[in-house]
């Protein structure tokens, strides 16, 4: 009986052995998921960060698109309000010009020069033709449902080409260069 009662120590040795490898494998185990997790915070951290910056980034870009509509808008109104105030201008010119030669007429004098006979740009047709175009581009716009980049200003000049004759000083003096579209020709 007396081995029974030593094997008790020994079994209770054993065991308690075994719990202490298994309770120190448990803690390196805790420790390695610890560092894991510290791990995973700090990179969940940096990808915080960068999306911040990203989101900051898109803001700025949203801000800057608001201007650009802003500034078109702006520049469109300016252009129509200026395309009116010239219209109203030649409206004026046109009699006065006309009461003028008459009187110049009467003291035999030769007529002055019509103002598309000085400058095509001052033309009412070219007037008329500017506000048809600057129309034309901001309905577009619209019907698209987005408002283009593109300002009524920076507007390529070849659907002028197609109606102006092929010896126009004011086409050639604003084309600096650009080409229609292909397939369109320059001149009729």
């Amino acid at each position: 009986m007396g081995t029974l009662l030593d094997q008790a120590p020994l079994n209770k040795t054993l065991q308690m052995e075994k719990i202490k490898a298994r309770l120190k494998a448990e803690f390196e185990a805790l420790e390695s998921e610890e560092r894991h997790l510290k791990e995973y915070k700090q990179e969940m951290d940096l990808l915080l960060q960068e999306k911040m910056a990203h989101v900051e980034e898109l803001r700025l870009i949203h801000a800057d698109i608001n201007v650009m509509e802003n500034t078109i808008k702006q520049s469109e109104n300016d252009l129509n309000k200026l395309l009116e105030s010239t219209r109203r201008l030649h409206d004026e010119y046109k009699p006065l010009k006309e009461h003028v030669d008459a009187l110049r007429m009467t003291l035999g004098l030769q007529r002055l020069p019509d103002l598309c006979e000085e400058e095509e740009k001052l033309s009412l047709e070219m007037i008329q033709l500017m506000s048809f175009i600057s129309k034309v581009t901001l309905r577009s716009r619209k019907r698209s449902g987005r408002q283009s980049l593109r300002s009524p200003r920076s507007l390529s000049l070849w659907p002028l080409q197609l109606l102006l004759p092929s010896n126009s000083k004011w086409l050639e003096s604003r084309t600096l260069g650009r080409q229609p579209p292909s397939g369109s020709s320059p001149h009729l």
